[in-house]
C-alpha cells in the first residue's frame, strides 16, 4: 500500500486543477464526489487542514432525520426535503445508515395530542419516503419498552423512526469515493487564497506550496470567513448504557427542543446524549462543552431515569455555522443553507443540515457547472450511485491498518475520534493508547 497522501500531495503542487475544495467535512465530501461522477476529465483537488469529519461533521447526533422539532417554526420545506434525503442515503449509504426507533415519552395532559399531531404531519410529509407511521402507546406498554422510565405521570408513548449514522465514516466515504474516482484529496493542508492565486501549507511537515485552481469552493464551514456566521454550539454526553431497550429516546424539554439518547457504541454498551443549542463567543478551533451544558444533558437524563446515577464518560462539542439571522434564538434560528460567490470569485456554503449534504451538493455543483461550462448538461448521480463501504475488521491492528493506510489517519486522534469513536467509549489512559500510537508509528515508517 502506497501513501496516498503523499501521491495526492505531489498532483496537488504539480497539476492544474478546474475546481479546489477548500474543507473536509460532508459538504466538501459531498460536493467533491458530485464533481467526480459528473464529468469525466475533471481535474478536482479536496484539502482540509485538519483531518477529514474531525470538525462538525463527526460531532453531532449521529442521526440522518427529518427534523421533527422544525415544524414547529413553520419549515415544512426543510422538512419534507430532509425526510426525502433520509430516504436516499438509505438506499446509497446503507450499513452506515440505518433505520432507528424513538420513544417520545409524553408527561404532559396535551403532550399526547401535540406530539402525535406533530408527528402525523411528519408522516404526512414523508409520503413515499416513510419508513414507518408513527404508533401511539399506553403508559404500561412504554414503561415496558423502558422499565427504568419515569412512570411519574407518564401519559403515553409516542413511537416513530428516524435514523442512525456513524457520521464521520459517512464523511470519509464520501472523501473516499471521490479519491477513488481521480479527485486529489489531502487532510492536513491549510490554504490562504484571494480567488486567484491560492498558497498552501503541509501542516505536517511545513511545506509550502502553490496550488493552481480555476474555481475554489469554500467548505470550510465554521472557519469561513465569507459571510456573517451564527456559531451555535451542540454539545454531546456519553454515558454508560441507560437504555434497556434498542430504540432511543427522543425528549421535549418545557422550552420544546428536542433532546435524544441513542444506544451507542460498537458494542451497545454506552448512550449518547445530546444535544444543546448556545452561542459560541470563542474561536471555531477551541470548541468544549460548558459546566452549565454539561448540567442541562445530565438534568433530562435524571429526569426520565430517576434510578441512574452513573456519570459521563466522555464528551464532544462541535458548531453548526447558521447562517446569521436577527430576533430569533440560537435554536430557532434556521437550518435552511445559502450558496453565494463573493467578489473574489470563490462560492461559498453554508448553514443548512448533514441530513440534507447530498442535495446541497448537488445544488452547488450544478451553480459551478453552469458558470464553468455553459451550455453543457451534466446531471447529477449522486443518489442513483452508491457508495463502496467496506465491511469493518474486527481485528484492533487491521482496524488501525485500515485507518492508517485507507483512511489517511496520520495521528492518533484520526483514529481515535474520525476512523473510530474509541475515543469517546472510555477514560483514555497512557497504558490503553500506547499500543495503538505504536502501530500507527510502525505503519507510516514503513509505509512506501
Amino acid at each position: 500500500m502506497h501513501d496516498l497522501r503523499a501521491l495526492n500531495l505531489d498532483r496537488l503542487r504539480s497539476e492544474q486543477f478546474d475546481v479546489l475544495v477548500v474543507g473536509g467535512g460532508i459538504n466538501g465530501a459531498g460536493i467533491a464526489r458530485d464533481l467526480m461522477l459528473r464529468a469525466a476529465g475533471l481535474r478536482v483537488g479536496l484539502v482540509e487542514k485538519n483531518h477529514f469529519a474531525s470538525g462538525t461533521s463527526g460531532k453531532n447526533s449521529q442521526l440522518i432525520h427529518g427534523g421533527l422539532r422544525y415544524l414547529k417554526y413553520g419549515e415544512f420545506h426543510l422538512v419534507r426535503e430532509a425526510l426525502r434525503e433520509r430516504s436516499t442515503l438509505l438506499h446509497i449509504a446503507g450499513g452506515l445508515v440505518e433505520p432507528l426507533q424513538f420513544l417520545i415519552p409524553c408527561y404532559g395532559a396535551l403532550d399526547r395530542w401535540f406530539y402525535g399531531a406533530g408527528l402525523a404531519l411528519y408522516d404526512l410529509l414523508a409520503g413515499s419516503h416513510g419508513i414507518g407511521n408513527h404508533q401511539v402507546l399506553s403508559p404500561a406498554a412504554a414503561s415496558e419498552m423502558e422499565p427504568d422510565l419515569s412512570a411519574e405521570g407518564l401519559r403515553a408513548g409516542l413511537l416513530f423512526y428516524d435514523c442512525r449514522v456513524n457520521s464521520a465514516r459517512l464523511v470519509l466515504e464520501n472523501i473516499l469515493d471521490a479519491d477513488a474516482r481521480g479527485a486529489a484529496v489531502a487532510n492536513y493542508v491549510e490554504v490562504h487564497t484571494d480567488g486567484k492565486s491560492t498558497e498552501a501549507t503541509d501542516i505536517l511537515t511545513g511545506e509550502q506550496f502553490a496550488i493552481r485552481a480555476r474555481k475554489i469552493v469554500d467548505a470550510t464551514g465554521s472557519w469561513s470567513n465569507g459571510a456573517p456566521l451564527r456559531l451555535v454550539r451542540g454539545s454531546h454526553l456519553i454515558f454508560p448504557r441507560i437504555l434497556k431497550g434498542p430504540e432511543a429516546i427522543a425528549h421535549f424539554d418545557l422550552a420544546g427542543r428536542i433532546v435524544f439518547l441513542i444506544p451507542w457504541g460498537e458494542a451497545g454498551e454506552l448512550t449518547l446524549v445530546g444535544t444543546t443549542d448556545v452561542d459560541h463567543d470563542g474561536t471555531a478551533d477551541s470548541v468544549h462543552i460548558s459546566q452549565a451544558e454539561t448540567e442541562y444533558l445530565t438534568a433530562i437524563v435524571r429526569k426520565l431515569f430517576p434510578k441512574y446515577h452513573d456519570g459521563p464518560v466522555s464528551s464532544y462539542s462541535s458548531l453548526r455555522p447558521l447562517i446569521a439571522e436577527t430576533g430569533r434564538s440560537a435554536t430557532e434560528t434556521s437550518r435552511e443553507h445559502k450558496i453565494w460567490e463573493t467578489r473574489d470569485g470563490i462560492l461559498h456554503i453554508g448553514g443548512g443540515k448533514y441530513t440534507t449534504y447530498r442535495e446541497m451538493s448537488e445544488e452547488l455543483v450544478d451553480i459551478l457547472l453552469r458558470d464553468m461550462t455553459p451550455g453543457r448538461d451534466y446531471p447529477c448521480k449522486t443518489a442513483q450511485t452508491p457508495l463502496n463501504i467496506p465491511a469493518l475488521p474486527k481485528d484492533r491492528g487491521e482496524r488501525v491498518r485500515m485507518a492508517v493506510e485507507r483512511e489517511y489517519a496520520r495521528k492518533l486522534t484520526d483514529l481515535l475520534y474520525v476512523s473510530t469513536y474509541w475515543g469517546y467509549e472510555r477514560p483514555l489512559t497512557a497504558d490503553w493508547t500506547a499500543p495503538l500510537e505504536r502501530e500507527m508509528a510502525n505503519l507510516l515508517q514503513t509505509m512506501p
